[in-house]
């Protein structure tokens, strides 16, 4: 880990920078990649599959089978904790529905908006060095909820060409039958050119490496939504001197052991706090199975020691983390100054983990700084909003003319004339 202490405002925008590949060299790969699934169809989805996940996907398909039986691999307590996830999930997504509510701008001019729910959604689910269940979860609730037509989900298999069963059951406890075994750039380009037996997605949604976020980014520009730049994860945690160093190096670790392209952060008030959390971190390390991973992702990570907490809160916005821990005396007020971040976990009692499984929050958030601007996954992700509006010949009486005027202003005259023709019939009834 990287330690500054008390650095000038300007070198803050730099130290903000997320560790990453070429952008222009992983683009044109991506691109290439893309291009030549658009062309092939299905035989380039295998043997990409085959040369980079190291299996082939034959057929692409799991069978509903295979899901059903995935239950009898796990353990009850395994099943019983997804369930209570899943119904945390539920209450909190189901609450995010909004109903329908009328306005009447002016006399005789009603207007309201309505949420529809997109009728064909692509989900990806990250695999490889481990199966992320829950995001199936945290993906697959919200879509059942909105009322999505088809729900298409796409994750890498293990070498033996099999996906965890804990991903098929969670799959199962949403609802989800159409669940494919492809992975990284070849699952997105299959569920934006519904590369069959893959069904064609209106949006796709799912977090994952940079090739993914890259590949995703690229369909969006013409092909196909998407929910958000979602890429490598990472956490931001505030502590003062009464944080618990142990409390604050275990959840930058959950964050490090995610993959080697993660950063985690850390914001203090002293150096000797600073050097107790580097302590545990080195404790830990030894302790972890994915260790290595976890150090490579501390190497690309950041210990800051800050003249003050106003100071720690401005630069948490200008960083804009994915997760921000606030660990520190006061939490809850201080939250309220927080603009910038995709989920906010206040309070030394409230680790991050707890909101990646089993709060009930969404863990599928927006990466890189995209927080300023970004939401996480909700329900109304999964929707789309349709805006009515109806007028009576008085309502269109009296706005009508208002509407000529700024027609003719900007030179549109046909746009002044559809209201001018209903004016004169009115006129003359």
């Amino acid at each position: 880990m990287k330690i500054l202490i008390k650095p000038l405002r300007d070198q803050w925008p730099d130290l903000c920078r997320r560790p990453g590949l070429n952008i222009d060299k992983l683009e044109n790969n991506v691109s290439d990649l893309l291009m030549r699934i658009r062309k092939e169809g299905l035989t380039a989805i295998q043997e990409l599959t085959e040369k980079f996940d190291g299996y082939l996907p034959d057929p692409l398909a799991v069978s509903t089978e295979e899901i059903s039986k995935a239950s009898g691999f796990l353990s009850e307590d395994l099943k019983t904790a997804m369930n209570i996830a899943a119904g945390n999930i539920e209450s909190f997504h189901r609450s995010q529905l909004r109903e329908s509510i009328v306005v009447e701008t002016s006399p005789g001019i009603r207007c309201w908006q309505k949420d529809v729910p997109i009728e064909s959604v692509g989900l990806y689910i990250p695999g490889g060095t481990a199966p992320l269940f829950s995001t199936v979860l945290m993906l697959g609730i919200p879509a059942r909820i909105a009322g999505c037509r088809e729900i298409s989900l796409c994750t890498p298999a293990g070498k033996d060409g099999k996906i965890h069963p804990a991903v098929l059951y969670a799959a199962s406890l949403c609802g989800i039958e159409k669940v494919y075994r492809i992975g990284g750039v070849q699952a997105i380009g299959a569920m934006t050119y519904g590369i069959s037996p893959v069904e064609k997605a209106f949006k796709i949604f799912g977090p994952g490496n940079q090739y993914v976020t890259m590949a995703k980014q690229l369909v969006s520009r013409q092909d196909v939504a998407i929910d958000m730049p979602a890429g490598p994860s990472e956490v931001l945690v505030i502590a003062d001197n009464t944080s618990d160093p142990l409390f604050v190096a275990a959840d930058l670790m959950s964050q490090a052991e995610h993959g080697s392209d993660s950063q985690v952060m850390v914001l203090c008030l002293s150096e000797y706090f600073l050097q107790s959390v580097v302590s545990e971190l080195s404790r830990i390390l030894k302790t972890l199975p994915r260790a290595e991973m976890a150090r490579k992702s501390l190497d690309n990570s950041i210990g800051l020691v800050l003249k003050d907490i106003d100071e720690m809160l401005a630069f948490s916005n200008l960083y804009a983390p994915e997760h921000l821990i606030l660990s520190l005396d006061g939490a809850l007020e201080l939250a309220e100054k927080i603009t910038n971040a995709g989920s906010v976990f206040i309070g030394s009692y409230s680790p991050e983990s707890a909101g990646d499984y089993a709060t009930g929050t969404n863990h599928t958030l927006p990466t890189n700084g995209y927080a300023r601007a970004c939401s996480g996954l909700s329900t109304q992700s999964f929707m789309k909003t349709i805006q009515y509006q109806e007028l009576t010949q008085k309502g269109l009486s009296d706005l009508g003319p208002h509407v000529i005027r700024m027609a003719e202003e900007e030179g549109l005259d046909a746009h002044a004339l559809a209201v001018s023709v209903r004016l004169n019939k009115i006129k003359n009834e």
